[in-house]
């Protein structure tokens, strides 16, 4: 008996849609995570790009749990000598949460061609609306 191995071309990609209101930011995220990898597919093959497309709506509705919001910080550098910027979590969820839920994900994807291809499929909305109506996403449920 062989083992089955995925192919891209055969690879068939379906749109799911994850409501993130009132959920904690790690479930959320660990769901994207693992729809865009592929892993929750039977036939998941490690070196091949096997993920589907994820929509997250209602970023600005996400939960962080405990004190995370006030010590939790985002830091990032411009390049130039004395140029890192460091934001916390309060405000970058007022400002921009759908950049919140983009970081979550991306940092539990793997560092490769592969991780960068799935988070090219990943859509997060800040409202309950969303723009991929054509594609007829599936609900996914977090636990």
């Amino acid at each position: 008996m062989t083992s089955f191995m995925a192919k891209k071309e055969e690879v068939e990609r379906k749109w799911y849609v994850i409501d993130a209101a009132g959920k904690t930011l790690g479930k959320v995220a660990v769901a994207a995570a693992t729809v865009l990898n592929g892993k929750h597919r039977p036939e998941y093959t490690p070196h091949v790009d096997c993920g589907e497309c994820v929509i997250i709506i209602n970023a600005e509705k996400v939960v962080l749990t405990g004190r995370k919001l006030d010590q939790k910080t985002y830091y990032h550098h411009s390049g130039y000598v004395g140029g890192l910027k460091a934001v916390k979590y309060r405000t970058l969820m007022a400002t921009k949460p759908e950049m919140v839920v983009e970081l979550a994900v991306k940092g539990m994807l793997p560092k490769n061609k592969i991780g960068a291809e799935s988070f090219r499929r990943l859509r997060v909305f800040k409202g309950p609306e969303h723009k991929q109506q054509a594609q007829q996403p599936i609900a996914l449920e977090v636990k």
